[in-house]
C-alpha cells in the first residue's frame, strides 16, 4: 500500500548526530516525498554523508526523530532499515571485487525470499545492460563506471521505498555520470524515491524534483529544483555561512 499524499516517506525532524563526540549535524530537518528525488547539496565537510549514515543507521542518531513510512527508524540498525524498504549505496564502490556480477546482486539480496531473489537480481540487471552483458565476469574486471553501475544494482535488488545515493559520479567520465543519473530518473518513474548526494549540482538538478543544501550540519535552503534562480540563492546561503 502507498503511503498516502500528506505523509512523507522519510521525516526526519531536528536531527543532530556525529561521532563520538564530534557533533556534524546540528537539527537538520528534510522530508521525501513517495516516488520524489531529491539532490542533498553543500560543500565537503557539510555533513551530507554523515546524513545519509544517520538515517540509515550506520550511526546513531542522538536527538531528534526519523519516521520512514510512518514508523520510526530509531534503533533500527542498518539490516533493519533495509528491511523496511531503504537502500543506501555508499561512495566508492563497495563491491565484492573477487565475485562475479551475478554473485555481487545473490549476496546483495541475503534478506529477499530465496523464491524471488534471481527474479530480483534480473530485475536489477535490466537497468544497466553493460554490467548485465558481464554477470560471470569478476568484479575485479569492471571499469570504475561498471563498478558504481553493479553498486546501485546492489540496491535495487532491494526493490527499496528509497535509493539513497552517495557521490555516485565520483571518478566517472562525464558520460557515465549521465548514464548513472539516467537510472534515477527510470526509477521516479517507476515510483522509487531517491536522495541523491552530488557535486555535479546542473547534473543532480537535472533529474531531481527538490533540492535540501546543506552547511555547517545545518539545512541552509530547501527549494524547488527548477527554480531560475536556485544556482544564485545555493551561494548566497552558503556565503551566509562563513
Amino acid at each position: 500500500m502507498l503511503t498516502s499524499v500528506a505523509e512523507p516517506l522519510l521525516d526526519i525532524a531536528d536531527v543532530h548526530s556525529g561521532y563520538g563526540k564530534i557533533v556534524v549535524l546540528h537539527g537538520v530537518t528534510m522530508h521525501i516525498k513517495p516516488g520524489e528525488v531529491v539532490a542533498l547539496l553543500g560543500p565537503n565537510g557539510a555533513g551530507k554523508s554523515t546524513l545519509l549514515r544517520t538515517i540509515s543507521g550506520l550511526i546513531a542518531c542522538s536527538a531528534g526523530s526519523m519516521r520512514f513510512s510512518g514508523e520510526s527508524l530509531g534503533g533500527l540498525g542498518p539490516r533493519g532499515t533495509v528491511q523496511r524498504g531503504l537502500a543506501h549505496i555508499i561512495e566508492g564502490h563497495r563491491i565484492f571485487t573477487q565475485q562475479t556480477v551475478y554473485d555481487n546482486l545473490l549476496l546483495a539480496g541475503y534478506d529477499v525470499p530465496r523464491s524471488e531473489r534471481k527474479a530480483r537480481v534480473e530485475e536489477a540487471l535490466t537497468y544497466f545492460p553493460e554490467i548485465a552483458a558481464k554477470r560471470n565476469d569478476a568484479g575485479s574486471t569492471l571499469s570504475g563506471g561498471q563498478q558504481q553501475m553493479l553498486a546501485v544494482a546492489q540496491g535495487l535488488v532491494q526493490k527499496p521505498k528509497l535509493l539513497m545515493l552517495d557521490e555516485p559520479s565520483a571518478g566517472l567520465s562525464p558520460v557515465l555520470v549521465d548514464r548513472v543519473l539516467a537510472v534515477v530518473d527510470q526509477l521516479r518513474v517507476a515510483g522509487t524515491a531517491v536522495l541523491l548526494v552530488e557535486q555535479l549540482i546542473e547534473k543532480a538538478l537535472s533529474v531531481s524534483d527538490r533540492v535540501y543544501a546543506l552547511a555547517q550540519g545545518r539545512v541552509v535552503l530547501e527549494q524547488p529544483a527548477n527554480l531560475p534562480d536556485l544556482p544564485r540563492l545555493l551561494e548566497r546561503a552558503y556565503l551566509d555561512q562563513n
